[in-house]
């Protein structure tokens, strides 16, 4: 459980880090990956969209590190996302004939770790709950909280 809480807060460190500069920088962060934004629409959908989306992204996943049910859920956001980006990416630079020695490679290369990470860490806890003998009973959660949730 600790090694997959590891791999949250890392994961929920780089969005958090990420989300903020978006949403700070908008200018300098977009020209990272080589967009120019012009218009004053342009900069506030790089602050909603890659900022707002990432910081959410990152305080769910701090959320989840307080909450243990939340944990494989939350790896598996992070496998889904992280590898989508992943694979979708390698296949565009394979479309597109390469990929340059810059940020986008350098993401590339951390989003494959963190998806290899996440996907050892959900494994992992797999293992463990599955050679575990000691059945845990589950703590009755108030009824408000049961009601929250009905329907979903």
């Amino acid at each position: 459980m600790l090694f997959a809480r590891l791999v949250l807060l890392v994961q929920a460190l780089v969005w958090g880090g990420l989300g903020l500069l978006y949403w700070i920088r908008p200018y300098e962060m977009a020209n990272l990956s080589g967009m120019l934004l012009m218009e004053p629409s342009s900069v506030s959908d790089a602050r909603v969209f890659y900022g707002g989306h990432q910081f959410a992204l990152a305080l769910f996943l701090v959320f989840a590190l307080r909450r243990r049910l939340l944990v494989r859920p939350a790896l598996i956001l992070v496998i889904l996302v992280q590898l989508t980006l992943t694979l979708s990416r390698l296949l565009i630079a394979w479309t597109e004939g390469g990929m340059e020695w810059d940020a986008q490679l350098a993401g590339v290369v951390y989003r494959g770790v963190i998806s290899a990470l996440a996907i050892f860490a959900l494994y992992w806890l797999e293992r463990q709950s599955r050679h575990r003998h000691v059945v845990v009973r589950e703590e009755e959660e108030p009824e408000e909280r049961k009601a929250d949730f009905e329907g979903l």
